[in-house]
């Protein structure tokens, strides 16, 4: 293992890592699918997908341990005699195997897309039964159409937003676009983002402090389709 192959080695696993949490994504959108179309979520095929959560979970974590363990050895190695280099592969090996040693079920259920799915499936289920109690409830349409406006309205870029994005830290949304542009912006000058809704404290939003909600997304995307009908 050479020290000039190991950047863009880490640079191609890291890209996998972003090909996952697609995959994870679109995983986390059929199981949606189907809790909607059922109304449980403890079909055999919801189940199967959670396998495939985890198992993509895994796969990440796999990834994590790797990139820290070359990561950890190559930044130990610059700091001792030449020949080190030649157990540097050794050493990452066996700091590989320490780390995937201290990895747990646990902190693979913990994994924050994982543990997304099973809130945004939560939060479905919720959503359908508190629809079908308010079948007979009727509401102003003008109100309601502005209430929907105001929640699904990103603070960035004040229009309605496309792919919902949730702060853990302080519960405020945003366009996924428009924050990682923003936080991308922010890095590049070596400063933090501030969250922007008035009034919120947090001063650092990062970018793993963001999860996608596929349920609001999925709403947003339903108001679209029945606004459209109602104008034709």
């Amino acid at each position: 293992m050479s020290l000039s192959s190991v950047q863009p080695t880490l640079s191609t696993l890291k890209t996998c890592q972003t090909d996952i949490g697609t995959g994870m994504d679109i995983v986390s959108e059929v199981a949606l699918d189907l809790v909607e179309a059922q109304g449980t979520d403890d079909s055999p095929n919801v189940k199967k997908l959670e396998q495939m959560m985890l198992e993509c979970a895994r796969l990440d974590n796999e990834i994590n341990c790797f990139v820290a363990s070359v990561e950890q050895m190559t930044a130990q190695v610059r700091h001792e005699p030449p020949e080190a280099m030649f157990t540097l592969k050794d050493s990452v090996k066996t700091r590989f195997d320490e780390l995937m040693a201290e990895a747990s079920d646990t902190e693979i259920r913990r994994h924050s897309k994982v543990a997304a799915f099973k809130e945004n499936i939560r939060k479905s289920l919720t959503k359908g039964n508190e629809t079908g109690a308010s079948v007979e409830e009727e509401l102003d349409e003008d109100i309601a159409v502005t209430q929907s406006q105001t929640n699904f309205t990103c603070p960035l870029t004040q229009v309605e937003m496309v792919n919902p994005v949730k702060n853990k830290k302080c519960q405020h949304y945003y366009d996924q676009e428009a924050v990682l542009a923003m936080i991308k912006n922010k890095q590049s000058k070596k400063k933090s983002f501030r969250c922007p809704v008035v009034g919120c404290g947090n001063t650092d939003v990062k970018k793993s402090d963001l999860e996608l909600d596929l349920v609001m997304k999925r709403t947003i995307q339903n108001q679209k389709r029945q606004s459209g009908r109602s104008r034709v």
